[in-house]
């Protein structure tokens, strides 16, 4: 009985959690790992399952704390990951101009523009991989700052220095990417 549920969950849900792990891993791979992870340990603890939720629910939850697992451990690697062209050896602005005013276009409705939103992907990755981490729990799995913190082991300090930093970051490559274009 336990088997045939596994078979037709991995059937049905497979998909959307490889792809929920995919746009929060931005690697193929790891990505793949997971998800059999999330599969090997909810066959594991399938007598936990209480089925008071649905069976998706239930795999996107183990699916979180797999992703969270996999970053803490991966976030503890890297040690360096501020760009040093916005700031100098005492983490002072180097340039006062990122407090300028942002002209850009007012363009209605940027984020339903595919061709933004392909962009805006393109700079979220390249941001130093602790950084992209801290912003996407933050603001993709929409974590709350205190979740996060303590996933990473980090003071709420660090994590606000990081995600405005991550802002600046952004918001330089897009001027890059897309809005000198316009």
């Amino acid at each position: 009985m336990k088997n045939e549920v596994f078979e037709s969950w991995i059937d049905q849900y497979f998909g959307l959690l490889l792809k929920k792990a995919l746009y929060m891993l931005s690697n193929k791979e790891d990505a793949q790992d997971i998800v059999q992870d999330v599969f090997t340990a909810a066959f594991s603890n399938y007598e936990s399952f209480e089925g008071k939720s649905q069976p998706l629910t239930w795999l996107m939850t183990i699916l979180r704390t797999k992703i969270a697992d996999f970053y803490r451990k991966k976030y503890k690697l890297i040690i360096n990951a501020m760009p040093n062209h916005f700031f100098d050896e005492v983490e002072s602005w180097k340039n006062n101009d990122v407090w300028n005013s942002w002209n850009v276009s007012t363009e209605p409705d940027l984020l339903d523009n595919p061709d933004f939103k392909k962009a805006l992907e393109e700079c979220i990755e390249e941001l130093p991989y602790r950084w992209r981490v801290l912003f996407k729990m933050y603001y993709f799995e929409e974590q709350k700052a205190t979740e996060v913190c303590q996933e990473l082991n980090i003071s709420t300090t660090n994590l606000w220095k990081i995600l405005q930093r991550s802002r600046m970051q952004l918001r330089e490559s897009l001027e890059l990417k897309w809005f000198s274009r316009l």
